[in-house]
């Protein structure tokens, strides 16, 4: 067996924020196109085992009390790779259903963090792959580079490390600024209490979800429309927005609302082989009572540019990585900045494959990202970028706020809204 090596801090809190409603996992749909005979689990699984080397996170599983990635020497590709029985013939809609359940199921601790489960045949002949990742495994970036090792073909098709799309941080600064800059940056993050919502809500167990898909080229057009050119996260906040305007599960009641948008850190040469994560966050107004589908893209975009332009991200990473020296505040600032007063959604999108895919030879029609809600932010966004198509996924404890399709539709109407009233 190999020598321990310790979980990061980043890691190790989130594998303690699981509770008896949290899983602590992301949960990735790969959907495949039709093929003449149904996908031989048996062959996926030789396909997934060859892959993960020795050494590889995939074959690690952490060890207790200590917080370290052991090798599982007992690993068995069988209990990580499975098809879902009973699930031929469906549609997508039940497809998304199956995949909810196994959203709220959880990964198994005394084996690696991540599961495959094999969804279909659909009635029209495409199969899904529903691949679950605890977050103390991954983060959205390192999840695709996990994927591409176990997955894909061709491999080696991950986007690198890279910030996340229309996020990044500003341009670093010499150290001695650090705190001359530090109250500006939580004064922009903090000094915004939002009042209460819909989405102030506490959360169980179940899980469902769906998902939209919009063409790349489409928001991005939009965005370059502007005065001050939008990106393309700007447009998905912006269609987020409008869709929240429309939901009758907010009932009226979503107010002012703030959107945390993560950041991802990681650099360009780090070692993929450690996915780990390196993650950070802005606070973006949503400006809901707004009724101009442009102005609201034009608001939303000054914002994150204001905050990009200041390096708000890698200051909040700095600020709260120095308060974990001193648990006891770090745990109390930490509780306060993900209070539902300091925001209620959080939306992220992270940069995925610009090329095709294929899994044993079956090609990759469709990559939705999905992951969990958190106590009293009862909704979460996700979006991920696949072959020139934005691909968003959206999950919530149904019994909370019911009607999430109705949603994922109404982002992809806002999208088209915002393309209609933006010239060019």
């Amino acid at each position: 067996m190999e020598g321990p090596k310790r979980l990061s801090a980043d890691d190790a809190r989130l594998l303690e924020l699981e509770s008896a409603a949290i899983a602590g996992h992301t949960l990735k749909m790969i959907v495949l196109g039709p093929g003449r005979d149904p996908l031989d689990v048996g062959r996926l699984r030789e396909h997934v085992d060859a892959r993960l080397g020795p050494g590889s996170r995939g074959r690690e599983r952490v060890a207790l009390p200590e917080a370290h990635w052991v090798t599982d020497d007992a690993f068995d590709i069988s209990a990580h790779v499975r098809r879902c029985d009973g699930t031929a013939g469906i549609d997508e809609r039940d497809a998304w259903a199956v995949a909810g359940e196994l959203m709220s199921e959880r990964l198994d601790h005394r084996r690696p963090l991540w599961a495959i489960d094999l969804v279909g045949p659909l009635a029209d002949g495409r199969e899904v792959i529903v691949a679950r990742i605890h977050h103390a495994m991954a983060d959205g970036i390192s999840c695709l580079r996990f994927l591409d090792e176990a997955l894909w073909e061709p491999p080696g098709a991950a986007p690198p490390p890279a910030h996340r799309a229309g996020a990044a941080p500003g341009p670093a600064r010499p150290p001695r600024h650090e705190l001359r800059r530090l109250p500006a940056t939580l004064r922009r993050e903090f000094g915004h209490r939002a009042r209460d919502s819909a989405l102030d809500r506490e959360i169980g167990a179940r899980r469902e979800l769906a998902v939209t898909a919009v063409p790349l080229a489409e928001l991005k057009a939009i965005g370059a429309a502007r005065p001050h050119r939008a990106t393309v996260n700007d447009v998905l906040l912006a269609a987020v927005c409008g869709a929240l305007r429309t939901w009758p599960a907010a009932d009226g009641r979503l107010g002012r609302l703030r959107a945390q948008v993560p950041v991802s850190l990681h650099r360009r040469d780090e070692d993929a082989a450690g996915p780990g994560n390196r993650d950070a966050f802005l606070n973006v107004d949503l400006p809901l009572t707004e009724p101009d589908p442009p102005t609201r893209l034009d608001r939303i975009s000054g914002e994150t540019a204001t905050r990009k332009a200041a390096g708000d991200a890698q200051e909040l990473y700095d600020f709260f990585h120095a308060l974990a020296r001193c648990p006891p505040l770090g745990r109390i600032v930490g509780r306060l900045a993900a209070g539902p007063h300091e925001f209620s959604l959080a939306i992220s999108n992270v940069p995925g494959p610009r090329t095709a895919l294929s899994v044993t030879g079956r090609p990759v029609t469709g990559l939705y990202s999905v992951a969990e809600p958190a106590q009293r932010h009862a909704l979460r966004v996700s979006a991920l970028s696949y072959a020139g198509t934005l691909g968003v996924g959206v999950c919530t404890d149904p019994e909370v706020l019911p009607g999430i399709a109705g949603l994922a539709d109404a982002i992809g109407e806002a999208v088209a809204e915002l393309r209609r009233a933006v010239p060019g």
